[in-house]
């Protein structure tokens, strides 16, 4: 008889993120500098970037997260 020893999850999430106003003011001179930026604080926290992506006005953004992560505001 086996028996698991281990279990594994993860969390995912997919969230926009909108300039103030919708103001079309994501230039494309800076976005992917923008968007590694991103991705580099969501590596900070252990956590793992997927897709990063967006227009002028806002950025989408997906991830996934450890289930035993805890938000601080």
């Amino acid at each position: 008889q086996t028996t698991m020893s281990n279990t594994y999850s993860k969390i995912y999430i997919q969230t926009v993120f909108a300039v103030k106003y919708r103001n079309a003011i994501i230039d494309k001179s800076f976005k992917e500098e923008l968007h590694s930026y991103i991705a580099g604080i969501i590596k900070s926290e252990g956590q793992m970037p997927i897709k990063i992506g967006g227009v002028k006005d806002h950025v989408h953004l997906a991830f996934s997260i450890k289930p035993k992560y805890q938000f601080q505001a």
